[in-house]
């Protein structure tokens, strides 16, 4: 009977102890929490909630739940045996959060768990504003992420049949294992940017994001919030933050197109960025850093526009560390129909087309090859794009080219007039001596006005042996022609 009393005692010690551990850790939730029987009287109130409502806890032990607390909904549940959970509790006049849960055994409610998850419903607003800010910067990332997904383009997407292109591949390919700016210039159309997004995923940084972005085509007002972001508050609408394209390009390479376009006050604050790989958001005031690769395109004379005032000179030596320059289709005629041949493949292809076979003629061959192609790569894409939806097919002959393309070749098809790249030859030297005249002999405003890079000037006008320093002779020499 001793030995049976001492266990007994000793059971009865450990139960004490674990009864208070449990009262322990129920004084130390921070938050209130108060428990009551099926009747709705109160059988535990934690040290948390007295201070809130500055009451004593131990008071209130025996009390019912409606004399202890206004507005309380305890007892209902007691009786409806349906938790109420995170719903809006007026306590002292602030909103609170609160939890109201049945507890259940056999069948039946012997108890309800109450609880204030929250001291104020503002705390709610506050994280509810945190994570509006997280799914915001996560639909930015995923909006990121789809455009890199649905504009992959490699060095294999590049076709090159002319020698002049397979060099330039091989410029971009050595470019591509450096972290230095790039300028890319051309014409509109010749994919500068196809070779941006080659660079980028031919380097080390192609796991992560491409950003593109068109500084011709954002009004100059909201350059500096898409750049570099804003915070909350920054000006009117800004209700929550947004990452900037430097803040999204972290690790991996920004395109910013059309950089000739670039506002001219706008351009000291690039160049910091370029420099020092920091900025902060517009209205904030934390330094950003980033890690990233610039990529510029322009089809602009950017030199030129430095000359001009328009342009500052040391952001221009900063871009052009690793320049590449895209020929025009005019100036690698042994590209047209590779191109013509790889963009319908990927036309018909995306329309569903099977039968999209398509072979040209050699008088459409030698017309096509002979066009000069002002629009460069987008226009074969969109010649493409007529050619399937007319059906065209499975043999293209020259009668079925646009009126625009025909012209040259309708005469005489060039594989059987020998003279037709003279009468060519002739109309440009024609075209160059008219823009030179009208241009009182400004090489940059002819090059613009025959709309072609002036270096691609320079280049005919010396093919054609027009002197650079002719002046008023072209007059003379254009009116003779003309007569």
């Amino acid at each position: 009977m001793e030995r049976q009393s001492v266990g007994a005692g000793g059971r009865d010690d450990d139960c004490r102890r674990q009864l208070e551990i449990y009262r322990l850790i129920f004084d130390h939730i921070h938050n209130g929490v108060i428990v009551t029987d099926a009747a709705g009287y109160v059988t535990h109130f934690n040290r948390p909630y007295g201070r809130f409502l500055g009451i004593d806890p131990a008071a209130q032990i025996g009390r019912h739940v409606t004399e202890v607390i206004e507005n309380t909904r305890m007892h209902i549940v007691a009786r409806s045996g349906v938790s109420e959970i995170n719903v809006a509790h007026r306590i002292k006049g602030q909103d609170m959060v609160v939890q109201r849960i049945p507890i259940v055994r056999d069948g039946e409610v012997i108890a309800v768990f109450g609880q204030v998850m929250f001291k104020d419903v503002k705390d709610v607003g506050r994280l509810a504003g945190k994570l509006s800010l997280l799914e915001s910067k996560v639909r930015l990332y995923e909006q990121e992420i789809m455009s890199l997904r649905n504009t992959r383009f490699t060095f294999d997407s590049i076709i090159a049949a002319s020698e002049g292109m397979k060099r330039l591949k091989l410029e971009a390919l050595r470019a591509a294992a450096t972290s230095l700016p790039v300028l890319i210039t051309g014409e509109s159309g010749t994919g500068k940017e196809m070779f941006a997004q080659a660079i980028h995923h031919a380097s080390s940084r192609r796991l992560a994001p491409f950003v593109r972005i068109n500084c011709a085509a954002i009004p100059r007002d909201l350059l500096e919030a898409e750049l570099f972001g804003y915070e909350r508050g920054a000006f009117t609408g800004a209700h929550a933050g947004k990452p900037g394209k430097f803040e999204l390009a972290d690790r991996g390479s920004i395109f910013l197109d059309e950089i000739g376009e670039m506002p001219l006050e706008m351009q000291p604050k690039l160049l910091r960025v370029l420099e020092e790989k920091e900025f902060e958001r517009l209205g904030g005031v934390k330094i950003k850093r980033s890690d990233f690769r610039v990529i510029a395109a322009t089809n602009q004379d950017l030199l030129e526009r430095v000359r001009m005032g328009r342009f500052r000179e040391d952001l221009y030596y900063r871009l052009t560390t690793l320049p590449l320059h895209v020929p025009p289709l005019r100036e690698r005629r042994d590209d047209i129909m590779s191109i013509l041949t790889r963009l319908l493949e990927l036309q018909a292809d995306e329309m569903g087309r099977t039968d999209a076979s398509i072979r040209f003629t050699a008088a459409a061959t030698a017309a096509m090859e002979q066009y000069v192609w002002p629009g460069n790569v987008r226009e074969v894409a969109n010649l493409c794009g007529r050619l399937l939806s007319a059906g065209a097919g499975p043999e293209v002959d020259l009668d079925e080219l646009p009126g625009h393309i025909r012209p040259a070749a309708e005469s005489a098809p060039a594989s059987r007039n020998p003279g037709l790249r003279e009468v060519l030859a002739a109309a440009e030297k024609q075209a160059l001596k008219r823009a030179l005249v009208q241009a009182g002999n400004n090489r940059t405003r002819a090059a613009e006005l025959l709309g072609i890079h002036r270096t691609l000037l320079y280049k005919k006008m010396q093919r054609h042996d027009i002197d650079r320093n002719a002046g008023g002779n072209l007059a003379a020499d254009a009116a003779g022609t003309d007569s």
